[in-house]
């Protein structure tokens, strides 16, 4: 596969994780032109796994519990792809990217394919990057797990692109008023309590989430509440639970067109944000004039938009 240019999707999965890294580098260098539309809009079209968005705050052990996961899902056979975004140094725009220093994996292993991002300047725990590389991964993997950068109570943009959203907490982090506070209390499908060696605090702070969850927090589908599992990453106690619960929860998008419904949101979704991010407020109302007159898939919609607004304001 030649590195100046993207290829298409069948090829890309014919092509194994070296070609994969360099479909995402050349993704990266032309993120806004119309090939990595193309490819992009293919994938988008073509899902072939599930996406589980995984967040929570800075040093709850997500990046632990990915790679516990990533472990689970492959002793059950299924391949994996992981979406790791690192904060932004504010004074240098640089990144770490060591979250997936806690994520092990077997290099032989041809299942599992990991690519960390930086999440620039972008406040809602992804980066414009990171979205593009989700969608073209979750037609190349049985499961996608997006890992957020530590995120507060206000950071969403893991709704955006999780079919599941598993949300961790780690005791003693907080007493009941802290979670039914709005925010990010108001995205998950799963909680887990991570940590649970721990003992006590572990089982008050699930009692504290079940509570707060009761009055209304979580679960964005009627008829779906969210269940707290505990679950400690470096014993292994509680991740067969919550692997039950994310299964479930798989099962329920699936029934009565859900999982559908959902994706067309976060389609919706991510185009407002990406425009608003780039054009602003004004930028979006202008932008729903356009959709109408476009065809094609959300990121050539996206391309051309973003287009024919760029020529407005050099216009100016």
């Amino acid at each position: 596969m030649s590195l100046k240019t993207l290829t298409d999707l069948e090829t890309l999965r014919g092509a194994g994780k070296a070609g994969l890294a360099r479909a995402l580098a050349r993704l990266e260098r032309v993120a806004r032109e119309e090939e990595a539309a193309r490819l992009l809009d293919e994938a988008d079209a073509n899902p072939r796994g599930e996406v589980l968005g995984l967040t929570g705050p800075p040093g709850v052990g997500k990046s632990t519990l990915t790679g516990a996961l990533v472990k689970a899902f492959r002793d059950r056979g299924e391949t994996v792809g992981v979406v790791a975004v690192d904060p932004s140094s504010m004074r240098s725009g640089g990144a770490i990217l060591g979250d997936r220093a806690r994520i092990p994996t077997d290099p032989e292993d041809r299942g599992v394919f990991i690519r960390s991002f930086a999440a620039r300047d972008r406040l809602g725990g992804l980066s414009d990057l990171a979205f593009g590389a989700t969608v073209l991964m979750r037609a190349l993997y049985d499961r996608v797990i997006v890992e957020t950068v530590g995120v507060g109570q206000s950071e969403a943009d893991v709704a955006i692109v999780g079919d599941t959203i598993l949300l961790a907490v780690q005791p003693a982090s907080g007493d009941a008023l802290q979670f039914i506070k709005a925010g990010v209390m108001e995205l998950p499908d799963v909680v887990a309590v991570t940590k649970s060696d721990i003992g006590a605090p572990a089982r008050r702070a699930r009692d504290d989430l079940e509570g707060a969850l009761s009055l209304g927090g979580g679960a964005q589908d009627p008829g779906w509440e969210a269940p707290v599992a505990l679950v400690s990453s470096q014993t292994g106690e509680g991740l067969d639970e919550l692997v039950s619960h994310l299964k479930r929860h798989s099962e329920f998008l699936r029934a009565e067109g859900r999982l559908a419904r959902r994706r067309k949101e976060q389609a919706e979704a991510r185009l407002t944000a990406a425009l608003k991010g780039r054009f602003g407020t004004e930028g979006v109302r202008a932008a729903k004039a356009l959709l109408s007159d476009l065809t094609g898939g959300p990121f050539a919609r996206e391309a051309e938009i973003a287009r024919v607004l760029g020529d407005r304001l050099t216009a100016r």
